[in-house]
Formats: structure tokens, sequence, C-alpha cells
């Protein structure tokens, strides 16, 4: 695991080259602690910097930036490529002469032979790379299919940038830039920004699966990311077994092959282990592969309800690994909140980036790379809201109650009329702000008049239903949950459709978002063996039915688990990773959050609709509801703004 970062600057700009490469380096130097590495081409006007977390292949021949034997492409890459060995035994088949082991170097060897979109569609791994093709005289900027190795990038001034996080890009010598309020909107909407957007106006994400072309003979700012990878196609191919126990089995065999490729590494190595089906699905096989104890890593708070610790050591206790476990006190957590703008780099507002922060710390103290369990909800249909929803999607359908209708008629009325209607028809609304009323009626509106079943979803799995009301000239823009879903999508199964839309917006945007830079910041690698797209395509063929059964998901899943572990071991409701913001919110975090909404500091700011903010913070600290979800993407984005005006960039301030 690495980072990169780089530019192209038009022209012959007079730029100091060298001057400008070294701080966006240095700016990601947790994500490569080992090594660093630089390479500029004048005649392009392009720099490349490389930061080395060294996993495979610790000599020198897996230095970075690296240059392909016949010199026509240079690569900085950050990733690994888990099929490495069989597309070495091919290339050298085919008469290529690889002299390390570094799946860097057969990468490149790969780009000769088959140029770069038929090596890409080859390989399987996790990667964003940016890759100089000096016959084509072009920078390629690529991602992996389901979007675990990050990638941004953007025009400033005549100078294109590009970096592993948003960081490199801004220690670029007088890099500044404005706060994009329409993704600000998107933050409000799901507590992370999804790609391809970025808080910053002008700097993209580069989507999952896309690849992105930079001409340098003449680059011009018209170049559009590029799809090597069908999603769409995976969800509609045909599944191969006749029924569920044959994909079981088949189950078993293609995860265990991946994990056994994840596990090769020249350094520790070990696993994430909550005790919940995904994570002990992947441990169990692990151990079931591995010469001695594997080691697994899990975290436990003192809080009641929110420690699933005990769980994994009863996992770990079954499957034999080497189990380590640290039990976190709310001073230990809260102490994390103050690092979060510097960790997580642009606003990000699921809390349990907290806990996954530190089980990664406690986690890098003992190995350099670990295994998670993340995907197993999306590709088998696991999460409990996933049933919910669809109840009450089917209940719109049909023809509604007199009460029903009653409550629809209320919510077609103006807010100025609906609001006062509900705050006298419902008691337990009667004390709260105007504004936290009219938030729930334009909640319930939403989920009572959707267009269709990705709007629905939308408000199901959203905060603020009107985000663009809260932040001052903004306007939402568009990104998976808000855009039609591709025809031939639509006539799947309603829960098929959600898992689509939770592929491609929650799983990469907020999931992996968290789970990356978490563990990057101490230097720890992660692998997700259930997001290889191999596993991907085999799980997302299956019938739908195969997975949701009785209200529960992940019913293959479940069945692989059982050979390996007792049911009663991991049978009980879904718990999360979260943390008691709503408590701390009340209590130990009162004045920091005090002081970051502020009603004259964010007046001054000029990024919120005031009234509206002061109105749910009022409401929470006097125990008048739980608005901590709506609240903390505001303390996140505030919290950031505060941290990047302390590194030099004062002009967020004038909004």
């Amino acid at each position: 695991m690495c980072g990169i970062a780089g530019f192209h600057s038009k022209g012959s700009a007079a730029i100091d080259a060298a001057a400008a490469l070294a701080p966006m380096g240095a700016a990601i130097t947790h994500r490569g602690p080992d090594a660093d590495g630089h390479y500029i081409e004048p005649s392009y006007g392009l720099g490349l910097a490389h930061r080395r977390l060294s996993i495979q292949d610790l000599s020198e021949h897996g230095a970075q930036p690296m240059h392909s034997a016949s010199g026509r492409f240079t690569i900085v890459f950050n990733g690994e490529i888990y099929n490495i060995r069989s597309l070495r035994s091919e290339l050298e088949t085919l008469g290529h002469y690889i002299s390390g082991v570094s799946d860097t170097e057969v990468m490149l060897a790969a780009f000769e032979t088959w140029g770069v979109t038929g090596a890409l569609e080859r390989f399987a791994g996790m990667f964003a790379f940016a890759l100089l093709d000096r016959e084509t005289e072009e920078l390629w900027l690529a991602r992996d299919r389901m979007g675990e190795k990050p990638l941004y990038y953007g025009w400033f001034g005549e100078t294109f940038l590009f970096g592993s996080e948003l960081k490199a890009l801004c220690a670029f010598p007088g890099f500044s830039a404005t706060v994009n309020r329409d993704a600000l909107t998107l933050l409000l909407r799901h507590n992370y920004i999804p790609a391809p957007h970025s808080i910053y106006e002008g700097i993209s994400k580069l989507p999952p699966t896309h690849y992105l072309r930079i001409s340098l003979g003449a680059a011009t700012r018209d170049a559009q990311p590029e799809r090597y990878w069908s999603l769409e196609h995976a969800f509609l191919a045909e599944p191969g077994y006749a029924n569920a126990r044959e994909a079981t089995d088949a189950l078993e065999s293609v995860l265990g092959d991946i994990i056994q490729e994840q596990m090769v590494a020249d350094v520790p190595l070990g696993a994430f282990l909550s005790g919940g089906i995904d994570s002990s699905t992947v441990v169990a096989l692990m151990q079931q592969r591995a010469s001695r104890p594997v080691r697994t890593f899990t975290i436990g708070f003192e809080e009641k309800g929110f420690n699933e610790a005990e769980h994994a050591k009863a996992v770990a206790s079954h499957l034999g690994t080497t189990h380590t476990e640290l039990c976190v006190s709310p001073g230990d957590a809260i102490k994390v909140i103050p690092e979060l703008p510097r960790i997580y780099d642009e606003p990000f507002a699921d809390s349990s980036q907290i806990p996954t922060f530190l089980v990664s710390k406690m986690t890098r103290e003992h190995v350099t790379v670990s295994l998670s369990g993340d995907g197993g909800d999306e590709l088998f249909a696991g999460y409990d809201r996933y049933p919910k929803a669809l109840m009450d999607w089917e209940r719109l359908q049909r023809r509604p109650s007199l009460r029903q209708q009653l409550e629809r008629n209320i919510l077609r009325l103006p807010d100025r009329l609906a609001t006062p209607v509900v705050r006298a028809l419902n008691q337990g609304q009667r004390h709260s702000s105007a504004a936290v009323v009219r938030e729930k009626v334009l909640r319930e509106r939403g989920l009572r008049h959707p267009s269709d079943l990705v709007r629905f979803y939308q408000q199901r799995v959203g905060y603020w239903s009107c985000p663009d009301m809260l932040v001052r000239e903004s306007t939402e823009p568009p990104y998976a949950l808000n855009t039609a879903m591709p025809t031939s999508l639509q006539k799947l199964p309603p829960i098929k459709q959600l898992q689509w839309l939770d592929l491609n917006s929650y799983l990469p945007d907020d999931i992996l978002v968290k789970v990356d830079r978490a563990a990057m910041a101490v230097s720890l690698e992660t692998r997700v063996p259930m997001l290889d797209h191999r596993f991907v395509e085999f799980a997302l063929a299956l019938p739908a039915d195969w997975n949701l059964k009785h209200g529960v998901g992940k019913q293959l899943l479940r069945d692989v688990l059982y050979r390996h572990v007792p049911r009663e071991l991991v049978d009980r409701p879904k718990q999360g990773f979260a943390v008691p913001v709503a408590h701390w919110l009340r209590h130990e975090l009162r004045d920091w959050a005090e002081a970051l909404l502020d009603a004259q500091r964010l007046d001054r700011e000029g990024y919120w609709n005031t009234s509206i903010v002061r109105a749910f913070w009022n409401d929470h600290t006097q125990g008048k509801g739980d608005h901590s979800f709506y609240l903390w993407s505001i303390l996140m984005f505030q919290a950031w703004l505060e941290h990047q005006c302390a590194q030099g960039a004062p002009a967020l301030l004038r909004a």
C-alpha cells in the first residue's frame, strides 16, 4: 500500500518541478513511510511522486516510480494486484523477462503486452495508479473496480494535479480552492461526499472502475473518465448453479481461493474480527488455510449497547486465532475527534470513523496488513434496512387507508400550513422547534410521494431531506441516488436494485473511505477479499431469494460460516460499529460543538442557514430529540474548516 501524487503543467509555465513535487509526496508520508521516490519529465512538464509502504518485494526492485523494460511506460502505483503469479507466468510464456517479484513490474509488462485497457481488464486487485505513456504522450489515471483505493484530480490554473488524498493536491505551491457548496449538500444528505464530487470546486474523485487519459502534448480540460468494467453486467449474469447448496459450495471455494491470494505478504498479516457474519467468515477461511494461528483484532467499548468485543472473542476462541482486544473508554474515543479533519482530509461524518481508526491503530502495533470483511452486506443483501425499506415501498403501492390518505393530504399542504398541523396532531412534536418539525414534514413527504424506488431509498437512507435549504447558495448535484437506474436493472427484483445503489455510493464513498483513511493514517494496509471483482461477479449473479429469507439476508454466507463456527456464536441482530455521539454532544462534547455552532460564527463564515442549525442544536441539547446524525455532518464540516484555516487556507472563510 502506498500513496501517489503528481502534476502536469501545460506549456512552459515557470515552475520548479522538484520544489513542487516534494511537498506533495511529503503530505502523504503516512501512506508510505518506508521510502519515497520522485520522477520528473521536463519535456512534458510532468512530475510523479510515490510514497512506499513495503509489503511485497521489500528490496529496491520494488521501488517506484518504476519504468517498463522498453522505457515506454513509467508508473506510480498504490495497491496490490492479487493474481500477479498467474499474470507473471503468462507474460513469461510470451517472452517477458521479469527480474523481481514486485507486482508493479508485472503490471508494466502487462501494459507493454496488452495495452493499458487490456491490462486493466486482467488485473484482480485494489489499485490507483498514474501511468506515463511516452509513445502516445498520455498520462493515464486509473482506479480499481470497487473503489478500494482513492484518487483525486483536477486543474489548478494551467496545472493538472492528482493524488491519493486531497492533502497532496493542497501541498502544491500556491494551491487554493473554494468550497463546493453543492457537494456540501451531499454531505448533509448522507454524511459523506460521493464521487465524482469533492469538497473543493474543480477537484474530482475518479469514480471506481474508471480511467482518465490526459494528453500531454495538447492537454485540454475536457477529458472525461471512461469505464473499463461493468457492474451492471455482473448483476445481469446467470448464476450457473442449479440450487443454493451448489452455490454455497462454490462460494466457499471461490472466496477461499481469493483469501489465499490475499494472504501473500512479506510482512506480518492479520484480520479485523467483529464477531459478525462477514469478518468471521473471512477469518474462518483464513485460519483454514494458515499454517499457524491467524492474528485477529477487535476493540470494545465500556458503554453498554456499543460493545461487540465479547462476540469476537468467542469466535476467535473457537477458531483458535491469536486474538488481541482493546477496551476503549469514552475519553479514548473522544481524543480522536480533533484528529478527524487531518485523517479524513475532507469532511466525512460517519461516526464509526472513530472506532475504525482506533482498531486500525491497535492492529498496526502488531501487523502491517489486515484483511477485512467489508462488502458482505452489499453483495448478499445483509442490511436490515433492505427488507424494511421494501416492505414500506410495497405498502406505498397499495391503496391507502383513510388514515394514510389523511396523512398524505396533510403532507401535500404548503410548508407554512403542514408544519403547524403536524405539531397540533402529533403530541411528540409539540415542543420541538418549528424548523425540526418542518424537516420531519419534508422527510415524510419524500418518503410518501417518491417518484420511484431510487428516490424513495435516497430519502430512506438519507439524513437531511432538502439539504440545499440548509446550505446557502447551493443545489444538490447529480450522483447515484438521484439519477435514473439503468433500464436493464429496473427489471431486477427490488432487493437487487437496492444492492446496486449501495454498491455505487455507500460502499465506495462511505465504507471504503472510512477504512482506507483510518488504516493509512497509521500506515496499515487493509485488504477486502469480498470485493475482488471475481467474487463480486459470482455473488451478484445469484438469485435474490437465495440470500434473503424471512427478512434475514446473507443466507449463503451464513451457510458457509456455519460449517466453521456454531451458529449460536454469530446469529444475533446486526449492531454495527456505533459510538454514542448523541450522549457525547449533550455532555463531553457539548462545549466543543457549541463553539463550532456559535450563531455569530456561522453567520460570519456564511455556509449555513444559521437559524435551522441552531434550532436542531438547541432541541438536541434540551433532550427534545436525538438529532446527532443531522448535527454530526455539520460539525465535521466546521471542524474541517477550522483545521484548513489553521493550515493556511483563510480564503475558505471568505464565503
